[in-house]
């Protein structure tokens, strides 16, 4: 599957601009979310092909929006990968158990993150 749309939740403004810079160099139209509530709307209304997700968020954090991507009939099939400091190995079982396809932690590479890419194109 081609990855041609790349859903970025983070309130963080400089994380979200690192991440839209690597994911930049894929090609892939790039769409930014500041919490999980915008990132819920967002999937719902753009389907995009991935999402990378933060966890500690306003509002709706990203386990909460992660579990309501991956169980809405509509986001299902979207893979959500999870990208946070929180990377105990109780987190990444509480991502699975929320539906997340993949936890990276950070920080993290450039190449952590096109290789999430390149894992579910």
């Amino acid at each position: 599957m081609a990855i041609n749309k790349i859903l970025i939740v983070e309130d963080d403004p400089v994380q979200q601009q690192h991440l839209q810079t690597i994911l930049q160099t894929t090609g892939a139209k790039i769409l930014v979310a500041e919490n999980g509530q915008q990132g819920i709307t967002l999937a719902e209304q753009e389907k995009p092909d991935l999402i990378f997700m933060d966890i500690v968020m306003p509002e709706v954090d990203g386990f909460s929006a992660c579990r309501h991507i991956t169980s809405a009939e509509s986001t299902r099939s979207i893979p959500v990968v999870i990208v946070s400091s929180k990377h105990q190995e109780a987190d990444r079982v509480w991502a699975q158990l929320q539906g997340a396809s993949a936890l990276v932690a950070k920080p993290f590479s450039d190449q952590d993150i096109l290789d999430q890419v390149k894992a579910f194109s």
